[in-house]
C-alpha cells in the first residue's frame, strides 16, 4: 500500500473554512453517517483526513443538480 506525500491531516478550523460548515453541522453530519469521521491525533486533539474530505466535496459536487445560468 502506498500512501501519498501530501496526505494532510486537517483541524476544525481549517475543515470548517474548505467545506463551508459550521461546527454543528459538520458534527450533525458526523452523527448521520453524511461525513468523514475525525481520526484522534492526541489525547485531546482530533484531526480529518485531507482525502476524505476532498472525496466528500467531489461526490457532492458530482451528486448537485446540474446548475442553470438562466436565472
Amino acid at each position: 500500500m502506498t500512501v501519498s506525500t501530501t496526505r494532510r491531516l486537517l483541524r476544525l478550523p481549517e475543515v470548517k473554512q474548505k467545506v463551508g460548515l459550521s461546527r454543528t453541522a459538520i458534527y450533525r453530519l458526523i452523527a448521520e453517517g453524511q461525513f468523514p469521521r475525525q481520526v484522534c491525533i492526541g489525547p485531546r486533539t482530533v484531526a480529518w483526513c485531507q482525502d476524505d474530505l476532498e472525496a466528500w466535496i467531489e461526490q457532492r459536487i458530482q451528486g448537485a443538480p446540474e446548475r442553470s445560468d438562466h436565472s
